[in-house]
């Protein structure tokens, strides 16, 4: 079986994207998923985003980890997905999207794709996990811890992401972590571990809103924030009336095909 693929990415965070509306992509077969988000002898992403048909929206998107294992939403994967339902006729703009964190709105914008994702949850502020400083959680669709540095460059990030992630406090499914600066004109860098690929990814959606609205809650920033992330691309982080609101661009890289079968 071959299967049609469109490579995307947003903000450098980048998705093998499947119209899947006929529900034939081996979901189940996590080994296929992980060789081909593999780089260099895959295709190399980080993730695999299936376009299914929904009751409740207008589309359903599942999102898979490289690792193989499905989670509940990707932010930037949205947008991506977003983008290329629209590009196939499958969906209008606006368009409402099923996740397994709750319904979305996603709108076409030219080159930007506008989300309105679900209310941050699981709020909890302050907490000592044993470093320098006390760190801040929040679920903007996956779960999110910020840390506040003075120094994105110099810091260890696979070391400090994956002893936090892995921290007993967020058993038994971990965490994504994202490290944030605080510039002087008011917007964000971040820098991000993404629990399922398991090391810094150039952009996380998801991370960059919940470092936005974690740092205005601290009184840090104000919204709407621009968000600088580490593939040189920013997301604009603002509040709405029915939710927060995650901008950036979708891009299509290339279009081809993969085969399923004897080769996998």
């Amino acid at each position: 079986m071959n299967i049609a693929i469109t490579k995307m990415h947003g903000a450098g965070n980048d998705f093998i994207v499947v119209d899947d509306r006929f529900l034939l992509f081996p979901i189940s077969d996590s080994r296929f998923v992980e060789k081909i988000c593999t780089r260099r002898t895959g295709i190399g992403s980080d993730g695999v985003l299936l376009i299914q048909p929904s009751t409740t929206a207008d589309l359903k998107m599942r999102f898979i980890n490289p690792d193989g294992y499905e989670v509940q939403m990707c932010g930037n994967g949205a947008r991506c997905f977003a983008r290329r339902a629209f590009e196939l006729g499958a969906a209008p703009s606006p368009m409402v999207i099923e996740t397994a964190a709750g319904l979305i709105r996603a709108d076409i914008q030219e080159d930007q794709v506008q989300l309105t994702l679900t209310d941050p949850m699981n709020w909890r502020m302050g907490l000592d996990i044993g470093l320098t400083r006390l760190v801040d959680f929040v679920n903007t669709g996956v779960p999110h811890v910020v840390v506040r540095v003075d120094d994105l460059e110099t810091l260890d990030l696979q070391t400090s992401g994956r002893s936090i992630r892995c921290h007993d406090l967020f058993s038994p499914d971990g965490t994504n972590v994202n490290f944030i600066k605080v510039e002087i004109d008011g917007s964000l860098s971040i820098r991000t571990y993404e629990r399922g690929v398991e090391a810094e990814t150039l952009a996380c959606g998801t991370g960059a809103t919940a470092a936005a609205v974690i740092a205005a809650r601290q009184g840090w920033v104000e919204l709407p924030v621009a968000v600088h992330c580490a593939g040189g691309y920013d997301l604009i982080i603002n509040s709405g009336s029915g939710g927060t609101i995650l901008s950036g661009g979708a891009v299509t890289v290339f279009e081809g095909e993969i085969e399923y079968g004897n080769r996998v």
